[in-house]
């Protein structure tokens, strides 16, 4: 709000951080509130109140602002094309490793003929359509889309969708998008935190419902995973990362390091 009034933010970018943020307020009581206490003004809080029929639904923010959560094809292949070369071949690489170990994880069905005209056995079939949390900011790492994507076009799933928040503009890092499409990601959305898990395990006018979720996120992400937990599958609540290392004078400094490191970067919370 602070944005418009000095005239670094302009009102369509302002509905599009409404809507991300999912702030849906129903009536000028609360936006005046809301304005009030977030910035101890009764100026600004009256910005908040001209953003009333934005907030409220009277004005038709589908047309055109959520259509914007979805990343196109065409952004996803300029990302991929105009990226840096030797980043490019490094995933591909890492996609070939992932792949070849993970392809070792299929399991296949098997069927018996019990010679008395009954036959019993197990069919084995891939989930129809799983989504895939992609942290942005300081974990926004492409390694995340190919350990989590690859595995599940191994194993048949049909669509792939991955949620990840954009930054302060509205974008997806390239090299987050070129690793979607290198691991075959079939659909892109623009959003995250707890709403990005909710999105998926419910289904919104612009985010599909998917059958289970996997991938990693702070606090809010694991909660969110835990709550849906039921309604759609997942793969697993964790924590902060922890890592402990037991070196002695034997051991390479660099590999110690690099072992801390790939742990301690993933949350500031993480320990190693």
């Amino acid at each position: 709000v602070t944005g418009i009034q000095d005239g670094t933010l302009d009102k369509e970018k302002f509905r599009y951080y409404m809507i991300q943020d999912y702030l849906y307020l129903e009536d000028y009581a609360k936006t005046f509130a809301v304005g009030v206490a977030k910035a101890k003004s009764i100026e600004i809080a009256n910005l908040f109140a001209k953003y009333i029929p934005v907030m409220n639904g009277e004005l038709n923010v589908h047309d055109g602002y959520l259509a914007r959560l979805g990343v196109t094809q065409e952004e996803i292949d300029s990302a991929y094309e105009n990226e840096d070369k030797a980043l490019i071949e490094t995933l591909e690489m890492a996609k070939a490793n992932i792949w070849n170990f993970h392809k070792n994880q299929l399991h296949e069905g098997f069927e018996i003929n019990n010679g008395d005209g009954t036959v019993s056995g197990q069919k084995i079939t891939p989930i129809e359509k799983v989504g895939i949390y992609v942290p942005g900011g300081t974990a926004s790492y492409p390694s995340t889309v190919l350990m989590n994507a690859i595995p599940a076009k191994i194993a048949g799933v049909k669509e792939i969708v991955m949620v990840t928040p954009p930054d302060k503009d509205g974008c997806v890092p390239s090299y987050i998008l070129a690793a979607a499409k290198i691991a075959g990601v079939d659909r892109v959305f623009k959003i995250g935190g707890a709403q990005a898990v909710a999105a998926l395990a419910l289904g919104t006018e612009s985010v599909p419902k998917v059958d289970k979720i996997v991938g990693p996120g702070n606090a809010f992400v694991a909660e969110a995973k835990k709550q849906v937990f039921g309604l759609v599958s997942i793969d697993m609540i964790a924590g902060p990362s922890e890592i402990l290392v037991i070196a002695d004078g034997k051991s390479n400094p660099v590999h110690v390091t690099a072992d801390l490191l790939s742990q301690a970067e993933h949350d500031k919370l993480a320990s190693a």
